[in-house]
């Protein structure tokens, strides 16, 4: 008798550890790691631009509108508040993600300019940071993707059995996360004039 008490509530915690009932916190856990990393990159970008504009500036004197849209937009990115529920507010987490689309337009333009400017091309400084910028344009990316992936996997364990029974009986404060979208805008097909 004895045995079976400690058997009976033994068996029932590996039969619960391994239906899935530690899965929406792992998963969200994975989420905000992968969030951090996005948070990360897009620092890095930000912090980067100060240098870049600088060093443009010298060259490109008369390219002061595209220089102020990347200080514009850096500002706004960089004076953003994020609050803590960015994931699970769609309202927050758009505008964060449209000021960072600004950003990356206009630091586009910007390396778009500077293809009129030999010297500045031929400039170190220029070229180790129109480096350093690319390489975080790509680490940016696959940032994007690891945050998509895990969201995907953690809305879908809020949405699919036995997760949604978890969600409605022990996780109930927690919500389907935010994604990624693209624009309108970034979706049409460009027009190639010759």
């Amino acid at each position: 008798m004895r045995r079976a008490l400690i058997v009976i509530p033994l068996l029932a915690v590996l039969t619960l550890s391994g239906c899935g009932i530690n899965t929406i916190p792992a998963d969200k856990e994975r989420v905000q790691a992968a969030w951090s990393q996005v948070l990360n990159e897009y620092q890095r970008r930000a912090d980067l631009i100060p240098n870049l504009v600088a060093t443009v500036k010298g060259y490109a004197r008369h390219e002061r509108r595209v220089l102020t849209e990347v200080t514009d937009a850096r500002s706004r990115v960089t004076t953003m508040h994020v609050p803590s529920n960015i994931l699970t507010n769609p309202k927050a987490f758009h505008a964060f993600e449209r000021n960072q689309a600004t950003l990356g337009a206009a630091l586009s333009r910007l390396m778009s300019v500077t293809e009129n400017y030999p010297n500045l091309k031929a400039n170190q400084n220029f070229l180790t940071l129109q480096a350093q910028i690319e390489g975080t344009e790509n680490r940016i990316a696959v940032a994007r993707r690891d945050y998509i992936l895990a969201v995907r996997r953690y809305d879908t364990e809020l949405v699919t059995y036995p997760g949604r029974w978890w969600q409605e009986t022990l996780y109930k404060n927690y919500k389907v996360m935010q994604n990624f979208t693209i624009s309108q805008q970034a979706m049409q097909v460009p027009k190639v004039h010759f």
